[in-house]
């Protein structure tokens, strides 16, 4: 059989306030292509649909369209929430995603509740055990619903998640392409940048171990760079369709094709979504970004290699509309080992004149402008 393994939509995302549906639903529309080209059985969204707990209406609309499209290719499609996903809100839309043919867990229920079963046109019968993310605070309750009994005192977050993944890979046969997909982070895995730091560290980290020789495949969801991990069977990371921030500039947003069949390793490749929104940094003094040249649909980040000034950062905005962070770059800072000049008997005209100086905004016109208002104060208090 063969599967789209995707994650970490993060529906909504914006970039410094500027909405990102567009380019998204471009996104969703190669996917789609690619679903439908590659002749997918199967596609698995590993969490993270959304990048809050409160998506707005058209964040809502983008990705229930999206999931209809993806099933509309022909493929089932199984669905689990991340830690960015109100896990109870979307469990509101199952029967929504019943009707429209869509597997979707959001929060956690009986072990049974998050198996999923199915059989390829070609025949072939597959078995996927769907876990969506489970918080720490969680994984005691967790391991109730399962009827795992207590566990001992000094269990830790990664035992938890071990007790549940051997739970629901029980009954995993010989003549059935066994699948697995959660929202969690695996040993020796590498963040991309955009993750959130509090659901990455030790604490929720597992092993990979934990996933028993059986399972023909693991699609995680959670850490946005593509990756293999190695472990008992075959384990990935399908990367992000999109760069969600400036710290995953360098990743290329992708899908992961995987053929895999009944006692054979299961092959992975990547397939990059070229509809996505590249995010480049660029710096230089005012007169070498002018000579720039940047992919015009780019998100930039811009560090400007001189001091600032009033004006500087509309000129920049000028030569990059797309510009959504603009920085003095971190050069131009005062050395701050020096010592600083004495700041007794000085005027408060020198004393701004300093500051300005030592905080990298050496700009006369900024300077002439406290003086006048220092002077008109000055004024005021004579005359009152």
């Amino acid at each position: 059989m063969r599967i789209l393994h995707t994650s970490d939509w993060h529906v909504g995302v914006t970039m410094k306030g500027r909405s990102r549906l567009d380019e998204q639903r471009a996104v969703f529309k190669q996917m789609v292509e690619i679903a439908r080209e590659e002749a997918v059985d199967l596609v698995i969204v590993a969490g993270d649909l959304f990048d809050t707990a409160s998506p707005s209406s058209e964040a809502q609309k983008l990705l229930t369209a999206a999931l209809s499209a993806l099933h509309g290719t022909g493929a089932e499609v199984v669905v689990i929430a991340g830690n960015h996903d109100n896990g109870k809100a979307l469990d509101a839309l199952r029967d929504w995603a019943h009707a429209a043919g869509i597997h979707l867990r959001g929060s956690l229920g009986k072990a049974t509740d998050h198996i999923v079963t199915g059989t390829t046109r070609d025949g072939e019968r597959w078995r996927i055990a769907a876990l969506p993310f489970i918080a720490q605070r969680h994984a005691v309750r967790a391991a109730e619903l399962f009827e795992l009994g207590a566990a001992g005192a000094e269990a830790n977050y990664a035992d938890h998640l071990r007790r549940l993944v051997a739970a629901l890979t029980q009954d995993f046969s010989a003549d059935t392409v066994n699948l697995f997909t959660g929202h969690l982070t695996v040993v020796g895995g590498k963040v991309g940048g955009g993750e959130r730091e509090v659901h990455t560290v030790a604490d929720y980290a597992v092993p990979a171990a934990i996933f028993p020789p059986t399972t023909s495949y693991v699609a995680l969801g959670h850490l946005h760079k593509a990756q293999a991990i190695t472990g008992p069977c075959p384990i990935r990371y399908s990367g992000g369709p999109l760069a969600v921030d400036f710290g995953e500039e360098d990743h290329t947003p992708s899908v992961a094709i995987v053929d895999v069949a009944a006692g054979v390793p299961a092959r992975a490749r990547t397939v990059p979504l070229t509809a996505a929104v590249p995010l480049k940094t660029v710096r230089g003094s005012l007169e070498q970004l002018a000579k720039v040249e940047v992919d015009q649909r780019a998100w930039l980040r811009v560090f400007v290699t001189e001091p600032a000034r009033a004006g500087l950062r509309a000129e920049v905005a000028e030569l990059f509309p797309r510009a959504v962070q603009i920085h003095i770059d971190p050069v131009m800072r005062v050395d701050e080992s020096k010592p600083r000049e004495r700041r007794s008997g000085r005027s408060p005209g020198e004393l701004f004149t300093t500051y300005l100086q030592e905080a990298g905004h050496d700009d006369p016109a900024v300077a002439g402008l406290f003086a006048k208002l220092y002077e008109d104060t000055q004024t005021v208090a004579e005359e009152a």
